[in-house]
């Protein structure tokens, strides 16, 4: 929500920028976390990450459009007021801009989110020029662009060499003249993301690149501490809850088998 009450709204993402005031987004998949976190932050993503967070794949690239509306549904539902991006998956948006058009309103239709967010550089201008013309808000994502892993050689850092760079600041500037209304930059040099940001007219959202980025996203789960297995150079946790929950569930299982739960406090008569 902003100071007013009003829902905030992907063009209130401009606003933050030109008054220095830091985006703070995290992804969501369920109206559990929704609801915990909703008004904490300005912008809750329903990332194609779900695919490997939630169903325990080794890519995004096997996420779908139904996917990515059964969550962000559950996720509007537990943060009504929340500006709500979407993330299209693979090879929902990169066939045809008809095609693109047509998932990306799906998404909206469905969701009630406000936004959708696509992966690439100038190859997806027009569709990016598609969508806004629609009245369908795009923000755009650049540097390791998690859909191309396997053409990006692994998830690596992007945009190291000049030649590099000069083409994501190129990229940069054509999706925000075809009118994205935000970039996430991701696994980028911070000297790189910087010129970016001071570059564009439109925010900035940077994950593994460095402090000068308009805002910051991480995966909810990756803040928590509950996925002990991925821990890349930019991640902090915030949180240590694999730990805890580990715990929990050992107490849980105790008191059943010892026969200290349920008690009578938790019994009807």
């Amino acid at each position: 929500m902003n100071a007013d009450g009003r829902p905030r709204t992907p063009l209130d993402l401009a606003g933050m920028k030109a008054t220095g005031r830091k985006i703070v987004m995290l992804t969501c998949y369920d109206a559990t976390f929704a609801r915990l976190i909703g008004a904490e932050v300005d912008v809750l993503l329903v990332g194609d990450s779900v695919n490997q967070v939630v169903a325990g794949r080794e890519t995004t690239l096997g996420a779908t459009v139904e996917q990515l509306v059964y969550h962000a549904r559950a996720v509007r539902r537990g943060a009504p007021d929340a500006l709500l991006l979407v993330d299209l998956p693979f090879l929902s948006y990169q066939v045809s801009v008809e095609d693109a058009i047509r998932n990306a309103g799906h998404v909206l239709m469905e969701t009630g989110a406000q936004g959708v967010k696509l992966e690439g550089g100038r190859p997806m201008v027009p569709t990016v020029r598609a969508l806004v013309e629609r009245g369908i808000p795009v923000m755009a994502h650049l540097g390791l662009t998690p859909q191309s892993v396997h053409a990006l050689g692994g998830y690596r850092v992007q945009g190291r060499d000049a030649a590099a760079a000069e083409r994501m600041v190129d990229d940069a500037r054509s999706l925000a003249d075809a009118g994205a209304f935000g970039l996430v930059l991701e696994l980028t040099p911070a000297k790189l993301a910087a010129r970016i940001t001071q570059t564009l007219a439109i925010p900035t959202v940077g994950i593994g690149a460095g402090p000068e980025c308009d805002g910051q996203v991480l995966v909810l789960h990756d803040m928590l501490g509950l996925n002990e297995t991925f821990s890349p150079k930019f991640l902090k946790r915030f949180a240590q809850l694999a730990g805890e929950v580990r715990a929990a569930a050992r107490a849980y299982a105790e008191d059943v088998r010892r026969g200290r739960y349920p008690g009578a406090e938790h019994s009807f008569e």
